[in-house]
């Protein structure tokens, strides 16, 4: 559906629901990670695009009073969030509601008061396969508060108010990207990401020729949060050892003459992150230039790292990345690789938009037949952040 489409029947949902027309409409994107993955963390960059896929909220005010907001989601057997507003929003029951809860509190701290609320909530981004279904609901909440409030917080603190919901509401210790991307992606851009300065720049992808194609492998084994933690551990080691800030201030040419001094592992983690950073950057550069066979290079390239060096990925994943790679450019994939975190999920691939549905098809014959799983997949283009839309 388009966001049109799903803010109509966001709307009918909502009427459905609570007997009245919505006053408000707010939608925020999910993204995937075209590439730069695990360099967040090391304060290196990262080149998202938000997805044609949305979290859309419709609201109107509370038929039960100023001091509760109520958001029920069109999904089924998902339990409504009933929000207490007379005393410090708080985490609570349900879990999901954490989400929404965290970024509450965050606009009343800066001054963007709603009052009480009735919302529906219709996503259409997939949930835990690494496309970020958590941050466009954060944002899209944010971005509901100031329709209703009539304020506005400035992107950045808007992006950094939900990312600190997610670590304190949610006790998740996710990185900026997802956020930043949601709040101010751009139809037909992508976005490069400084993870320390957090300086952003719009990266035009114009070519009609070209799309993403996303595969969901409808795999899903978490990374744990001790493997997380000890990757994060073994990065800062790693800049330990080479007398750097963290992995973003080494070169390749440092970790080589360095090599010798760290454990195995502790290197092909850092050099995972050193090619990873600059990876990002000369994509950044092919995309500019509408120069695809490089951009799938490196691509390529990143899977190939991410799977050798910081050993992230998983069998269904290599499988739809050796998958695409058979097509070849011949057959319209110039590149493909693992997106997310890893260990199931996401996969994303360059392709040549005269062929998304023949590579489509051939890859979800022959995934089913290599693992016996139907595969989802959906092809995009680089959307607009999150929105507020006029009922």
């Amino acid at each position: 559906m388009t966001l049109k489409e799903l803010s109509v029947r966001a709307a009918t949902e909502f009427k459905k629901t609570y007997g009245r027309p919505p006053r408000w409409i707010a939608a925020a994107p999910g993204r995937v990670n075209v590439i730069g993955e695990h360099t967040d963390y090391n304060d290196g960059f990262v080149l998202p695009m938000a997805i044609e896929r949305y979290a859309v909220m419709a609201a109107d005010r509370s038929a039960i009073g100023k001091n509760v907001m109520q958001i029920r989601d069109t999904a089924e057997g998902v339990e409504p969030a009933m929000i207490d507003l007379s005393v410090p929003v708080k985490p609570g029951p349900p879990q999901w509601s954490n989400y929404p809860r965290g970024v509450i509190a965050g606009c009343l701290a800066h001054g963007i008061n709603a009052d009480g609320l009735d919302v529906l909530l219709h996503s259409t981004v997939p949930i835990g396969v690494g496309l970020s279904s958590s941050a466009a609901l954060e944002v899209c909440t944010a971005t509901l508060l100031e329709a209703v409030a009539g304020k506005k917080i400035d992107p950045v603190e808007k992006a950094l108010l939900c990312q600190q919901a997610e670590h304190e509401f949610a006790g998740v210790p996710c990185g900026i990207m997802d956020q930043f991307i949601s709040v101010m992606g751009r139809e037909n851009h992508l976005l490069l990401l400084d993870c320390r300065s957090h300086r952003t720049e719009l990266v035009p992808m114009n070519d009609p020729s070209v799309e993403l194609l996303i595969v969901n492998t409808n795999t899903r084994r978490e990374l744990s949060s001790g493997e997380y933690a000890k990757r994060r551990t073994q990065c800062e080691m790693a800049a330990k050892i080479l007398g750097v800030r963290s992995l973003r201030d080494a070169d390749p040419e440092a970790l080589e003459a360095a090599g010798g001094e760290m454990d195995g592992v502790v290197y092909r983690r850092a050099r995972h992150v050193v090619g990873e950073i600059e990876r990002t950057l000369h994509a950044a550069e092919g995309i500019r230039a509408s120069n695809w066979p490089t951009v799938g290079h490196l691509m390529y390239a990143s899977h190939t790292s991410l799977r050798d060096d910081y050993e992230v990925s998983c069998t269904e994943l290599d499988i739809v990345v050796e998958l695409a790679e058979a097509i070849g450019i011949k057959g319209g994939v110039f590149g493909c690789r693992m997106t997310g975190g890893g260990f199931g999920g996401c996969a994303v691939a360059l392709v040549k938009t005269e062929a998304v549905e023949a590579i489509s098809k051939k890859i979800a014959a022959d995934y089913r037949k290599r693992t016996g799983i139907e595969a989802t997949i959906f092809v995009s283009r680089p959307a607009a952040g999150a929105s507020s839309i006029k009922t």
